[in-house]
């Protein structure tokens, strides 16, 4: 048997070197993961959507009737008692004439006049028959029949001069504006405040003609304020009231608390910014927090309201990125020896980020967020 020479037993190293990387190149690395830490803290499941400030108990006053209205002199934000005068209305102004109508009307005028007239002449004989006729039924020349005529026919002429004399005084008001230059002022109703508190908004400002039923200025106590807040319906039925709401994004350096005092039974379809028709229903909520921290807040005003669905303390929580499905549960992938490892888990409430755990990991585990395609049960793994 010959001994190897040196050369050979180098060729023959080499070789198993070569064979060896190969087969090393072959085998699976280590994929690189992210993990996160199971561990216990404050778990809240909330509702978020954007509402509106709006004064607890305010108060619209409305024309009540056709009239013309004088300028409103207060200003929006003002005080006002309860009792002060703050519009004041008159009756409706004569409209103007054009100079067709204008004709028309000094001709129901004159034809008024004539009408007048002839009523009077008619008037006058139908009492001088009657005076006549009466002196003769004394004397008996003329019987009662005929006197009971005459005292008819006087009704009637004096009926019909009064009918004239109406429709006389109907044609020149209609001809003529109701200024006639005495410098009277028109009778005036006026509305007063129903509460103190602040003026909210004043919808007519300017004087001039205003409808039965027209808005013109609404008031209420800016100290009151509660929140209107619109939900999607699937949303609304998980809030009931006396629940807790943070309200946050409203300009102030802290959130403010509140507590959900209605939720509407009636819903209404709105359609959304991308033109989807959603089911909204209105939650009102009263401000709890001291009204120094939120007096510069007024009605109108956007808030962003948290409604606090459930709350808890030291809740075993897990990453939802973490999470997948599996079949009809969940399941994660946990380290376990530098490996990936497969476990199913039963999670319980659920928000954005997190989600609580109640079967299936440990406080202290490690779990692979992101799982990836590649991410299998007994991969190697190494965290970045």
């Amino acid at each position: 048997m010959n001994t190897p020479t040196r050369k050979q037993i180098i060729l023959i190293i080499a070789g198993i070197l070569i064979v060896a990387v190969v087969a090393y190149g072959f085998f699976p690395g280590a994929v690189t993961v992210e993990t996160a830490t199971v561990q216990p803290d404050s778990l809240q499941v909330t509702v978020e959507e954007e509402g509106r400030t709006q004064v607890k108990e305010h108060y619209r006053l409305s024309s009540p009737v056709t009239a013309y209205l004088r300028r409103i002199d207060l200003e929006e934000g003002v005080t006002v008692e309860a009792g002060d005068p703050v519009v004041q209305l008159e009756p409706p102004r004569s409209t103007m004439l054009d100079p067709r109508s204008q004709a028309e009307a000094r001709a129901r005028v004159e034809a008024a006049e004539a009408s007048l007239e002839e009523a009077e002449t008619r008037a006058e004989q139908a009492a001088r028959e009657r005076d006549r006729v009466a002196r003769l039924a004394g004397g008996g020349s003329a019987t009662q029949r005929q006197l009971e005529n005459a005292r008819t026919e006087a009704t009637r002429a004096t009926a019909a001069l009064n009918a004239a004399r109406a429709e006389l005084a109907a044609a020149r008001a209609a001809l003529h504006s109701t200024d006639d230059g005495s410098g009277s002022q028109p009778e005036s109703y006026v509305l007063r405040a129903p509460v103190t508190g602040s003026v909210l908004t004043i919808h007519r400002k300017s004087e001039g003609p205003v409808n039965a039923g027209e808005p013109l200025i609404e008031i209420g106590n800016i100290d009151s304020l509660e929140v209107r807040v619109d939900l999607l319906s699937e949303d609304a039925v998980r809030i009931a009231p006396g629940m807790r709401v943070v309200l946050a994004q409203w300009g102030g350096e802290t959130p403010l608390e509140a507590s959900v005092t209605r939720v509407e039974h009636q819903g209404e379809v709105e359609v959304s910014a991308l033109g989807v028709e959603e089911q909204r229903v209105e939650v009102i909520a009263e401000l709890e927090s001291p009204p120094e921290k939120w007096n510069r807040l007024g009605s109108g005003y956007r808030v962003l309201a948290r409604f606090i669905v459930w709350e808890g303390e030291n809740v075993l929580q897990v990453p939802t990125s973490a999470l997948f499905r599996t079949g009809e549960g969940w399941g994660v992938f946990a380290v376990q020896d530098g490996e990936a490892v497969r476990r199913t888990v039963k999670v319980g409430r659920q928000t954005g980020l997190s989600a609580q755990v109640l079967e299936g990991l440990s406080e202290g585990d490690e779990v692979i967020v992101h799982p990836g395609s590649e991410i299998e049960d007994g991969v190697k793994i190494e965290s970045n």
